[in-house]
């Protein structure tokens, strides 16, 4: 019989939680974080909240995926992205003390890519890469459905690389739209499907870079698929082709044959993926 979990997708301005059995979602929950995050637990609360409102004798497990370095063994988060109070949360402790569950942790992106693998196009590949593109570049590993976390939770952060003057996610997330062209990704791709030329120049170059983040991902990890998602990653028609040609001139050619690179089809990914942190545990297993 397959099993119930709880996932929940924590982000800089929201938390979203579902119930999901065997990938599918039967109930939702979503809230906007409060603009005073001063006090820790007030959004520790509010994560309570959300939990509970999806709670049932069904569950036998809560995932949570963070933005920000989690230590996944000891159910740690430290310094949340735009949750300032957030420096270092017990928060897989506290939450079991409250629902008495089993609770599992990981970094946002390393859920996506965990998702992707159970539920998603990573589903028939042993070894994959997850980016996510959106306000940053976030990367997960997956090798056989379980998450390379590396020596101290950080492997896959390809965004902090060094590239050019600053680093990769400077230049492949939102934020080369922001610092260089004055504007979102959004509002660029619809100026780009009108005929706007600077906008249709802009995806051009985003191509390009994010064409050079995926050589780096191919020299340093060489895996079977790369899957692509994230807010900007829906505008892949406008750059696409422009990666592929950035990646046409790696070094060998017999990689650029046999990897496969494609945008998600799947929505809710983040959720999925951190509902799917619980099949990596024994518990489940027996």
């Amino acid at each position: 019989m397959e099993k119930t979990f709880i996932g929940v997708d924590l982000g800089g301005t929201k938390v979203h939680a579902a119930r999901v059995m065997g990938g599918v979602i039967s109930k939702s929950v979503y809230r906007l974080l409060p603009k005073d995050n001063g006090d820790a637990q007030i959004v520790v609360n509010l994560i309570m909240e959300v939990v509970n409102l999806l709670m049932n004798e069904k569950v036998s497990a809560i995932g949570i995926g963070l933005p920000s370095m989690v230590d996944s063994e000891k159910g740690i988060v430290y310094d949340v992205q735009n949750i300032p109070s957030w420096k270092e949360v017990h928060l897989a402790e506290i939450l079991e003390s409250q629902f008495h569950l089993p609770v599992f942790m990981d970094n946002d992106a390393n859920c996506y890519a965990l998702g992707e693998a159970y539920y998603g196009l990573g589903k028939d590949s042993d070894f994959m890469v997850g980016l996510t593109i959106g306000t940053g570049l976030g990367g997960g590993i997956v090798c056989q459905r379980k998450i390379i976390n590396g020596a101290s939770g950080s492997s896959g952060e390809f965004g902090i690389i060094p590239y050019l003057d600053k680093t990769l996610e400077d230049y492949c997330s939102g934020q080369f739209f922001k610092d260089y062209y004055a504007s979102n990704g959004e509002e660029l791709a619809k100026k780009a499907r009108a005929g706007d030329v600077s906008a249709l120049k802009a995806f051009q170059e985003f191509g390009l870079h994010l064409g050079n983040a995926i050589k780096v991902i191919m020299a340093t990890v060489d895996p079977q698929m790369i899957v692509i998602g994230g807010s900007v990653a829906l505008s892949n028609d406008l750059f696409e082709k422009a990666m592929r040609q950035s990646i046409s001139d790696y070094a060998f050619e017999r990689s650029i044959k046999k990897i496969k690179i494609q945008f998600s089809e799947t929505n809710h990914m983040a959720i999925l993926g951190a509902s799917s942190l619980c099949f990596q545990n024994e518990f489940v297993l027996g």
